[in-house]
């Protein structure tokens, strides 16, 4: 092959390469030269725009970068139940964590506070103790206003019975013992529930230790 033909190819090649390269940097022309917005309506059709429309946002949508790579997906617009929903969860988890640093507090105060489970035991039965003390208190202290208002009530009956009138402060009387004595019963039922609640809760809390107390015992090995 002589030179002219080399030529000839030579200049071939190059008019390939300079048409190839003006078609390159027309297509690159023809690209946006910032981000798109690109989202499906209700319906799956799919939409571009420069900026994100208020369907686009309430949609979703994702963002396309100059050279077609998808770079960022945004998530639809919450609705109104979904962002109390998402508020409510929230919020329960912020409670559950502050519970569980405060229920960590108050294991490790149960630790100190009671080196051994007869120290807690003890304790607990003083509680308990304090209370039988109240709820007996109470039931002589009801007693002892019954037997007042019975011999009240039979005063009452003999001046009835003799034809006599029953002075004022005789009727008062007996109202005052009635009312002291149902306050006083409700007094001991509500104790005697606060007694049983109590003893299930020390109950509880004996278990509850027994388990710190074998936690404890393993990390320190």
């Amino acid at each position: 092959m002589d030179m002219a033909s080399y030529r000839g190819i030579a200049s071939a090649l190059l008019c390939i390469l300079l048409a190839a390269a003006q078609s390159a940097a027309a297509q690159r022309s023809k690209l946006p030269d910032h981000n798109r917005y690109k989202w499906r309506d209700a319906e799956g059709k799919l939409h571009y725009a420069d900026v994100p429309t208020s369907e686009a946002i309430r949609l979703g949508y994702e963002v396309i970068s100059p050279q077609g790579i998808v770079i960022r997906r945004v998530e639809r617009a919450k609705t109104a139940e979904e962002l109390t929903a998402a508020r409510a969860a929230q919020a329960k988890a912020q409670a559950d964590l502050q519970e569980a640093a405060l229920r960590s507090r108050s294991d490790s105060q149960m630790l100190i506070a009671f080196p051994n489970e007869a120290d807690l035991l003890r304790t607990q039965q003083q509680q308990l103790d304090l209370l039988d003390q109240t709820i007996k208190a109470a039931r002589i202290s009801l007693r002892s206003q019954e037997g007042t208002l019975a011999d009240q009530l039979a005063h009452a009956d003999e001046l009835e019975q003799a034809g006599k009138p029953v002075p004022i402060n005789l009727t008062n009387r007996i109202l005052d013992l009635r009312e002291q004595i149902d306050t006083h019963r409700k007094l001991i039922a509500r104790k005697e529930q606060e007694r049983v609640e109590t003893a299930e809760r020390f109950e509880a809390d004996a278990a509850h230790y027994r388990k710190l107390k074998l936690a404890q015992e393993e990390q320190q090995r």
